[in-house]
């Protein structure tokens, strides 16, 4: 049995993983509320993993956080996967491997493993990061952006007069300043998205499936003219094939 976990900049997902498919329990926490008493809320009772395994694009500081309550529940801390250059057959195009996000890493693995590839993978939450996999696990490179939540954050804080007193809906041709906002950095998105997908194709040699995951890509998957697949917990099923495979001889 292992916990696995996904520290994102915005949420905590974890997953108990009672055998090689299939979640015994999950949840997720939100940063900006009390992570270390809702993780003890969370974990006291459950089963002691054998091991806690966790994926993180957060700073040491929370690592440290999660480890300590982990210390307290189960009585031993995570390990932290870092990013690889190769694992579960997928290559890492960056030339130095442990500086590609390892959750973008992951995601590409679960999608690899799914039988997805060749694909465009988009995540989209406080960052939008794209992704192209070749259907022989090569990752051909991708591209980070401001999510679009993001987007909206600093064009308030970088302005005078963009201040919308209310969150703005998402129309083609806005009449006031919060649907403008709103509808510019959703469509944004969008278009990067779509653009990035169109360009890749050629390279990865067949019409790629376009994966979408993260906290917005629910609400950004309507606004997309390619066709696309909306993907959940991509990270956390990444690192159950990753950790299946280390357990019976490796993960490369």
């Amino acid at each position: 049995m292992r916990l696995l976990l996904d520290l994102g900049n915005t949420r905590l997902k974890w997953a108990l993983q009672a055998q090689a498919e299939g979640w015994l329990a999950r949840g997720a926490v939100d940063w900006r509320d009390d992570a270390s008493r809702a993780l003890e809320a969370a974990w006291t009772g459950l089963p002691t993993p054998l091991r806690l395994i966790g994926a993180s694009v957060v700073d040491a500081a929370r690592e440290a956080q999660v480890a300590a309550v982990a210390q307290r529940c189960f009585g031993h801390a995570p390990e932290w996967l870092r990013t690889p250059a190769a694992a579960c057959g997928v290559r890492n195009a960056y030339a130095e491997p442990a500086r590609l996000g390892v959750d973008r890493f992951l995601v590409m693995v679960a999608a690899h493993a799914g039988g997805h590839a060749p694909c465009v993978l988009a995540g989209v939450g406080t960052a939008l990061t794209l992704d192209a996999l070749a259907a022989d696990g090569q990752h051909l490179g991708g591209l980070i952006a401001p999510g679009p939540q993001l987007m909206q954050q600093s064009l308030r804080d970088a302005t005078a007069q963009v201040r919308p007193e209310r969150p703005g809906a998402i129309v083609d041709l806005a009449d006031n300043t919060a649907d403008a906002v709103a509808s510019g950095c959703w469509q944004a998105a969008a278009a990067l998205v779509e653009r990035f997908a169109l360009r890749a194709a050629p390279r990865l040699g067949a019409a790629p499936e376009l994966i979408i995951g993260g906290g917005d890509a629910a609400s950004l998957l309507p606004l997309l003219s390619l066709p696309a697949r909306l993907s959940q917990d991509g990270v956390l099923r990444g690192l159950a094939v990753w950790v299946n495979a280390s357990e019976v001889g490796g993960a490369l």
